[in-house]
């Protein structure tokens, strides 16, 4: 079972509903996924095992959006893996001690990264900076978590940066990571309760460049230097989370220099036992003018 947010071919009106191998089935009761986050875990849980729902809509009738709204945001954890901790190392050019100590310090880095209405869906389009010179995506597992700090769920997160910006100074992290089409979610919601262990999942990521392989990789969170407990309990210090938050956990996967994104690249994120993200790249802003009017609606 996954938790989606989708809308029809005859309504663009975002609905809320349960996917299984043969489609999805609105919660009729329930108009956001802000609205399921505000319960605590076990009550979320018996709400989706006894809620009705309406009849199944084959997947492939369906638009499948970006699993968050509301006001819900999206956080991320940097310098989690050893891979991590060695690019950020071999990009930046006078600071790079900061993130070999960031690695084994007590507290992790945790940024912000987007607002809900910002974040592309599967099949959505991700964006890299016009001023940047080398952009990578960065695949990683993503918490759910509820408003009490309980993780209900997980999901894919493309956390796209620029190498090149971050690699100048650190100060500049909020313009490498956060900006317009920097960040995809989905395809889904897998709920917590039906993975069995969240540090043995295979991640695996794939670049195509006009039909050609650019770049792949695989790797495991069996890797991650963290705690996914820990990195939630630092997100949630000092903090409300109403409608929840989603928190990204870090990359182990990163493609090496020179390697940048090129505006078409298809990039493909799967995570075993949550879901398979694709995403296309395009250089500069995507689709605000389609974007800003969906807001405004």
């Amino acid at each position: 079972m996954n938790i989606v947010r989708f809308r029809t071919r005859n309504s663009a009106r975002p609905r809320i509903g349960l996917h299984d191998h043969d489609g999805v089935a609105e919660l009729a009761a329930t108009g956001s996924l802000a609205e399921l986050w505000a319960l605590p875990l076990a009550d979320l849980r018996a709400l989706l095992d006894g809620a009705p729902r309406s009849e199944l809509v084959p997947l492939a009738d369906v638009e499948l959006l970006a699993p968050i709204d509301g006001t819900t945001e999206v956080w991320a954890a940097g310098v989690t893996y050893e891979t991590s901790r060695e690019a950020r190392v071999e990009e930046s050019e006078r600071a790079a001690t900061i993130y070999e100590l960031v690695y084994d310090a007590e507290r992790p880095e945790i940024f912000f990264k987007s607002v809900a209405w910002r974040v592309a869906g599967p099949g959505g389009e991700v964006g890299v900076r016009e001023d940047s010179a080398v952009d990578v995506p960065e695949p990683e597992l993503a918490l759910v978590v509820n408003r009490f700090g309980e993780t209900v769920g997980y999901t894919v997160c493309n956390d796209v940066s620029s190498r090149s910006i971050e690699g100048e100074n650190p100060l500049y992290l909020p313009q490498a990571k956060i900006y317009f089409g920097a960040c995809g979610l989905g395809p889904w919601i897998r709920p917590a309760w039906e993975i069995g262990d969240p540090y043995d999942l295979t991640i695996e990521m794939t670049i195509d460049r006009d039909g050609t392989r650019a770049w792949s990789g695989q790797t495991s969170t069996s890797r991650l230097h963290r705690r996914l407990d820990d990195l939630v309990a630092y997100l949630m210090r000092g903090d409300v989370h109403p409608d929840g938050v989603v928190l990204s956990t870090g990359t182990c996967l990163v493609p090496p220099a020179p390697f940048t994104l090129a505006h078409g690249d298809v990039v493909e994120i799967g995570i075993g036992g949550v879901g398979v993200l694709r995403n296309t790249v395009v250089r500069g802003v995507p689709g605000h003018a389609r974007i800003a009017q969906e807001v405004r609606a």
